[in-house]
């Protein structure tokens, strides 16, 4: 009988080590990566819709997924979010293998992918509900989560109102609000202001700039430059399937060549100081866009916008905000492109 516990033993542990094996062959992440796409590719038919895509995102970095449409980013985030399954390639969400262990890897994700949809007789409180007990939530944490989440997203006005009379900005807050109900790691968005009006925009990129300053990690498809500039601090663009470029939005603005400069006066500036700034220094144009708004194109390194700023003062150009807008990105962006195809 001893004999035959301790073969069992022996047994038992020779199992315990070829699991841990296995989990070491799982695990090719470094701790910082918590998303790592390898060598993915999926073809439909004739059609390669990603083609050997690797990406690796950080944790607590937001990554705009930028490219036209029909470049390949959904079927990724489909790939990611284990909708479809990959012809070659792995995906894996913190070291989790996304399709040999799906359970685990998800449970790290909240998403939302394509167009949300609701039932519209119900309100977004029993939406959140309903999705908690899906998730095995208990009903106080629920509760706790649901009264934050809509607070987060600013629907708290509207919490016992049906869904039906929401228009789809609202509905893409509360779609965000159910992606982040079981408190995830990871939030991954396809085209997260996608058919939204300018104010459904607004308020979407104010959601994901206050998670981003939470420490969320992001990573959202978009099609819209400004988005992605005014929301990541990082940028992948992808067409045709293929990585063209993947840094930091701050080295994608010395590619560029370009900043742009907003500048708020208090007094509307004379016609001799415009002309004084525009021929400054590495100032490509001038932008009146109100009496008191100017949005300057300057090309210089950006510790060199002190000299800007004092050679407006030196025009006696009342000066009362002096921020860089965002990144030039159209132009590197379309040659990228260009060069791709």
């Amino acid at each position: 009988m001893s004999s035959f516990l301790s073969a069992r033993k022996m047994i038992y542990s020779l199992s315990c080590s070829v699991k841990m094996q296995l989990q070491k062959e799982d695990d090719v992440m470094s701790d910082s990566e918590i998303i790592r796409l390898e060598s993915l590719t999926k073809d439909f038919g004739v059609i390669k819709a990603v083609d050997n895509l690797t990406l690796d995102v950080k944790e607590g970095t937001s990554v705009g997924f930028l490219g036209p449409n029909g470049a390949g980013k959904t079927t990724t985030i489909k790939i990611l979010t284990n909708l479809i399954s990959a012809t070659s390639g792995k995906a894996y969400l913190k070291g989790t293998d996304v399709t040999r262990h799906p359970r685990e890897a998800l449970s790290y994700i909240g998403a939302v992918v394509e167009t949300p949809e609701f039932y519209p007789f119900l309100t977004p409180t029993e939406t959140l509900t309903y999705l908690g007990k899906l998730r095995g939530m208990s009903l106080s944490e629920i509760k706790g989560r649901t009264d934050d989440l809509l607070v987060t997203v600013k629907l708290e006005k509207w919490k016992n109102t049906r869904i039906g009379k929401f228009s789809k900005g609202m509905k893409q807050r509360l779609a965000i609000a159910q992606a982040l109900l079981h408190e995830p790691e990871i939030l991954i968005l396809d085209e997260p202001t996608s058919g939204l009006d300018p104010r459904g925009m607004v308020e979407v990129r104010e959601i994901l700039k206050r998670l981003q300053r939470e420490g969320y990690t992001i990573f959202m498809s978009s099609h819209l430059l400004s988005e992605v500039q005014e929301t990541c601090n990082y940028v992948a663009m992808i067409d045709y399937g293929k990585l063209i470029l993947y840094d930091s939005v701050e080295k994608l603005s010395t590619m560029a060549g370009m900043s742009q400069i907003e500048v708020l006066l208090t007094e509307v500036p004379t016609n001799e100081a415009l002309e004084r700034i525009n021929s400054f220094s590495n100032v490509k144009s001038i932008q009146k866009v109100a009496p008191l708004r100017l949005y300057i194109e300057y090309t210089g390194a950006p510790d060199s916008r002190y000299e800007l700023l004092k050679e407006m003062m030196a025009a006696d150009m009342k000066v009362i905000s002096f921020n860089p807008r965002g990144l030039a990105l159209e132009n590197l962006y379309m040659q990228m492109i260009q060069d791709s195809r």
